[in-house]
């Protein structure tokens, strides 16, 4: 889990008021957090068709069918301290420039878990898995033809 602390010291001598802002404490963001934050982002991708690999990608579908997306879906996460480290799979549309896709989930996750979850990102990798292309489903059913009458 990402522990970030925040102590802030004053040389007022207002009183401490939650509204100020001077109070301190220990904030715990949870790697399935890290995990989400990193796979929204991805998915803004243009370029990204879906996450994660085959068997995830079925039964993400099942889950997006009861309304129960997993936002982390294809994204490993690696938190230290100060330090955060994603691996990410992809499946591209066709036809993409794929290293440009790459490298656009690269700068768009690690933006994020900069500005959201607010650590440092020692590295993203992309694995793409697979090139989504469309209509290429719709073909395959249209030419299967019922063997019996």
């Amino acid at each position: 889990m990402a522990d970030t602390t925040t102590t802030t010291s004053t040389t007022a001598t207002a009183p401490r008021t939650a509204a100020a802002g001077n109070l301190s404490g220990k904030t715990t963001i949870d790697d399935t957090v890290v995990a989400k934050v990193a796979g929204i982002a991805a998915r803004e991708v243009n370029g990204v068709h879906s996450l994660g690999k085959g068997a995830a990608r079925a039964i993400g579908a099942i889950r997006d069918a009861i309304g129960q997306r997993d936002f982390g879906q294809g994204v490993k996460v690696e938190v230290g301290e100060k330090q955060v480290a994603a691996d990410i799979v992809i499946v591209a549309e066709y036809p993409v420039a794929l290293q440009q896709v790459a490298d656009g989930v690269r700068t768009g996750v690690a933006r994020a878990l900069e500005q959201i979850v607010g650590m440092e990102v020692a590295e993203v990798n992309v694995t793409v898995q697979d090139v989504y292309i469309p209509g290429d489903d719709d073909e395959a059913d249209e030419k299967q033809e019922s063997r019996v009458e």
